[in-house]
């Protein structure tokens, strides 16, 4: 084979299993894309922006709603933010999300993980702060994460504290 057969092929190797899929990162998901394809609510960059994003497109409130996106703000352990989808409302205070992207399993982040416990810890039952089951510790965890509020897709929330 000569030098320059060999230059191709390899060429090609490296292109396909840079592309090629393995099974560890198929299953690599991040909070963004699966909500939007989760909720239906088609909003696209880092989970941060969605809640500016969504002024005009959307309804946001306060109030979560099955259905409704909570963005989470960015902050330094999570510089992206962070969105996850509304599965059911238990209480004022406690609610159950979809996500991707949050938990490390089996030694790993990226995956889904469905109907997960949020607890409102604000001090005025407001929203702006969340604590989230954390799967390594088997419950809540300790951190209460700032929140903008819920997007939700159509009609208006229950509550009259939206905004547009």
């Amino acid at each position: 084979m000569t030098k320059t057969m060999r230059a191709i092929i390899g060429s090609m190797l490296l292109a396909g299993m840079a592309v090629a899929p393995t099974a560890a990162n198929a299953q690599m998901l991040q909070c963004a894309p699966f909500a939007r394809m989760f909720s239906g609510i088609q909003l696209f960059g880092a989970a941060a922006a969605w809640w500016n994003q969504a002024a005009g497109k959307y309804l946001r409130g306060q109030t979560p709603e099955i259905g409704s996106v909570m963005v989470f703000k960015a902050i330094g352990s999570m510089r992206s933010g962070h969105v996850a989808t509304v599965t059911q409302v238990v209480s004022d205070r406690v609610i159950k999300i979809t996500h991707a992207n949050w938990s490390i399993i089996n030694g790993r982040r990226g995956q889904v993980e469905r109907d997960v416990t949020v607890v409102d810890a604000s001090p005025n039952g407001d929203w702006s702060k969340v604590k989230v089951w954390f799967a390594p510790i088997g419950k809540v965890g300790s951190t209460a994460y700032p929140v903008n509020g819920f997007i939700y897709k159509d009609g208006k929330p229950a509550s009259a504290d939206q905004q547009g």
